[in-house]
């Protein structure tokens, strides 16, 4: 007999979003329940119309209270950041577990334990009413910072320190939403000293979760996590898939990450973005760096071309986890308590 598809809402329709939404259309396995948008020029358009398709039927909504009425087993959960636009992430994430929808999100919720009790309670107790899931797959595209790592840990007999760096290239990201109001590419010195307290306290959130996650993995307690910035400006004018950035303005940041274990560091993790990394040649190129330092210490090193569309793979990356996150026990869902989630081959 064969398996009901998987009921699932798409929550944000950015760059992302459509991304899951393509997928959600495109696999048999789903079926497409609702569409979140944000976006008043998006308000009931055909999903398919969203992302440049024929219609399917199924018409957006900017009212949650449309989604969280909906006949639904789970909702991909992939706005910006709420504390960003006047949001509250955990509380929306609460009231779509409470309604007995499981929620995978690409906004956070990676290792909600490093967040503290009270978050982690208000989880539980909405994962306990609705009979739920929450997993959170992570961002840029979660899978090289706290997949692999602990992947690659596997062959150590024994582990000292823990270095994972990224850097992105967003010479090719679509969203002037993300590149100028996420990361404040194009803004000038004053604007972006002025966002400077929120990015600090959004990287710290996201990437706290990471670090605590791979801790946990590795099955040690982290004492405290120092967080340092740099950023870099533009030395021309140049245009981007996003916009244009003029000269003078904001073009690139580094953030460094590290985590200590008895005042020793033992966990770093570096995150470099760059508008163009054609015209910022400072740091490092685009691409993965993974070095264990212990024995046997190991390095691995991937660059830009490794992967050639980091948006759809954070897309895949939701989608490939929704069945697990459904089948699982009620509750908080890392990936340490998930099976290992492979893709689906399919032909043209």
């Amino acid at each position: 007999m064969d398996t009901p598809p998987l009921r699932v809402v798409q929550w944000g329709t950015g760059a992302v979003g459509r991304g899951v939404l393509r997928g959600l259309l495109d696999r048999p396995e789903f079926e497409l329940a609702g569409v979140r948008v944000y976006d008043p020029a998006k308000q009931r358009l055909d999903a398919g119309t969203i992302i440049g398709r024929d219609p399917v039927g199924v018409l957006a909504t900017r009212d949650p209270e449309e989604i969280l009425g909906l006949d639904a087993d789970c909702v991909v959960y992939a706005p910006l950041p709420g504390s960003r636009y006047g949001g509250d992430d955990l509380a929306t994430v609460c009231r779509l577990l409470a309604s007995g929808k499981n929620v995978v999100s690409l906004t956070g919720f990676v290792y909600p334990h490093a967040r503290g009790p009270e978050f982690v309670e208000a989880l539980e107790d909405a994962c306990a009413a609705g009979g739920t899931s929450v997993h959170g797959t992570g961002v840029s595209p979660g899978f090289t910072g706290e997949k692999l790592p602990l992947v690659l840990s596997g062959l150590a007999r024994r582990i000292d320190h823990l270095y994972v760096r990224d850097c992105f290239d967003f010479a090719g990201h679509p969203s002037r939403r993300f590149v100028r109001g996420l990361a404040g590419f194009g803004m000038a010195e004053e604007e972006y000293l002025e966002m400077l307290p929120w990015a600090r306290g959004m990287m710290r959130e996201l990437y706290t979760e990471s670090m605590h996650l791979l801790a946990a993995g590795l099955r040690v307690d982290l004492d405290d996590i120092d967080l340092d910035h740099e950023h870099l400006h533009a030395p021309e004018d140049f245009d981007i898939a996003s916009g244009t950035i003029a000269r003078g303005t904001v073009a690139a940041d580094r953030w460094t990450l590290t985590g200590r274990v008895g005042g020793v560091p033992t966990i770093t993790i570096e995150i470099a973005h760059k508008a163009d990394a054609r015209r910022i040649d400072a740091w490092y190129e685009p691409g993965y760096a993974l070095r264990i330092q212990g024995s046997p210490s190991m390095a691995l090193a991937l660059d830009e071309d490794w992967l050639t569309n980091g948006v759809t793979a954070a897309a895949g990356h939701a989608l490939n986890s929704v069945a697990a996150v459904c089948a699982a026990p009620p509750g908080i869902r890392t990936l340490l308590d998930l099976p290992l989630v492979p893709g689906r081959f399919t032909r043209p």
